[in-house]
């Protein structure tokens, strides 16, 4: 979008919010829509990437927070790209339906009524969402490193939301679970034996970061990054772990990224 904007005669631009929103908005669909059709023949369950924000990417900002968690994108992913366009521009942007409508070149009364499709969809779906305290965040994970690298099956089951959810997503390049694992005792269970399996890896050690705005914990061993584990934590017990394993979606996870409205 930068380098397309580089080459655009700005004195034939009368609107550049407009110009800019359609610029990066089509150039998004295009992406999802082939997006979507690789993911029909994708292996086991499929995550969106993990982001590490930069220093500036507080919870401050409820809406923003919200956007870039990671279970508000496993929700957006379920809309069609359309849907999650208006949806995006509207409630997280601000748009109106006019200026949505030039975006994404359909209808005003086309674009209202995606949004309020989006919109059911989402709550239907949507996770209680609070400012994530991550330093609170942070101690969980941390007890819940210890418990698991120790066998303790108390001290995890004592950290785990009875409905606890494990998702782990390798696209078939990793050894990993290819359905979600849903329950505390399973979850406790499987993840005990995960930690006694990673004694045998060389090198193997854990890295406490911030993805996503959730504590995380990045696993590195000698011979590289093994993946990364974003924790979601409500009212102070994990709720799901979310187990990015894929080599190809990983890439990126150094650089951290800037996200404003």
């Amino acid at each position: 979008s930068y380098l397309r904007w580089a080459e655009v005669d700005l004195a034939k631009v009368t609107d550049t919010k407009a110009y800019l929103a359609q610029l990066v908005t089509r150039q998004a669909l295009n992406a999802l829509r082939a997006s979507s059709r690789r993911r029909e023949e994708y292996v086991g369950p499929w995550l969106p990437e993990p982001l590490l924000l930069d220093d500036r990417d507080g919870a401050a900002d409820v809406v923003l927070a919200e956007s870039v968690s990671m279970a508000m994108l496993v929700v957006l992913e379920t809309l069609t790209p359309d849907e999650r366009a208006v949806f995006v521009l509207r409630e997280v942007f601000g748009f109106s339906h006019d200026e949505i409508a030039s975006a994404i070149g359909k209808s005003a009364a086309a674009v209202r009524q995606l949004a309020h499709r989006a919109r059911e969809h989402v709550q239907a779906r949507r996770k209680r969402f609070e400012p994530v305290d991550i330093a609170e965040s942070t101690r969980i994970t941390e007890q819940f490193l210890t418990a698991a690298a120790t066998g303790d099956m108390d001290g995890l089951l004592a950290l785990l939301a009875p409905d606890a959810v494990y998702t782990a997503d390798s696209g078939g390049k990793a050894s990993a679970a290819r359905r979600p694992v849903i329950g505390a005792q399973k979850v406790a269970a499987m993840l005990v034996g995960l930690f006694r399996a990673a004694e045998r890896v060389p090198g193997l050690r854990f890295e406490m970061t911030v993805c996503n705005g959730e504590p995380a914990v990045m696993i590195h061993s000698d011979a590289g990054r093994e993946g990364v584990f974003t924790v979601e934590v409500i009212d102070g017990r994990i709720t799901h772990f979310y187990a990015m394993r894929n080599p190809d979606k990983l890439t990126g996870v150094d650089a951290p990224r800037t996200i404003s409205r």
